[in-house]
């Protein structure tokens, strides 16, 4: 007599690394350069099914108070109602819903960000996960760079000032960029 069993899967938790991460934007400025932005404070999990990636789930959660731009003003005026609204709405967060493997060592991540309480599906090309690695403290990592394209119009930051020779301060499209390590739990 024989017995059926389901096929086990190797799903391991890995969290992010925030000391070996960033969360990265840039936009158009006054449309003739580009400028970036981080968030210094980003935290999430990986669930990684190596035997078929396509299990795999992510989830992440950045805080909005902690973006830099390089510049004081700046910072102070993306985290007031016109852009963030940090008071109110404290983070931006990522879950994802699809994973497909695109080719070797890339995937096509698609989920729902959440930006300003608008949330909208959105799909990141990622290369990774990179295979394990030990760290010298004993530690297994692998690491993703993810990155995507959104209008920040469909997320509610619609702030812009016209420009006196023509055009606008602040462009529509922006391109997000994670280069993100996670831990083995």
């Amino acid at each position: 007599m024989s017995t059926l069993t389901a096929p086990q899967t190797a799903t391991t938790t890995w969290n992010l690394d925030p000391a070996h991460s960033v969360a990265e934007f840039k936009v158009k400025h006054m449309m003739i350069s580009n400028v970036k932005g981080q968030f210094a404070k980003v935290t999430g999990a990986l669930t990684l099914d190596e035997s078929d990636l396509t299990n795999s789930r992510i989830e992440a959660l950045i805080e909005a108070d902690s973006i830099t731009t390089r510049d004081n003003q700046r910072d102070t005026h993306v985290k007031r109602a016109d852009f963030f609204h940090v008071e109110k709405i404290p983070t931006l967060s990522f879950k994802s819903t699809r994973v497909r493997v695109v080719g070797d060592g890339e995937l096509a991540v698609e989920g729902e960000l959440t930006i300003r309480d608008v949330t909208r599906k959105v799909l990141f090309s990622v290369e990774g996960p990179t295979a394990p690695a030990r760290d010298p403290w004993g530690n297994t990592r692998v690491a993703v760079s993810a990155t995507t394209k959104i209008n920040r119009k469909d997320f509610g930051l619609t702030w812009n000032a016209a420009l006196e020779t023509g055009g606008i301060l602040v462009g529509d499209e922006v391109t997000i960029t994670l280069d993100v390590q996670f831990v083995k739990a």
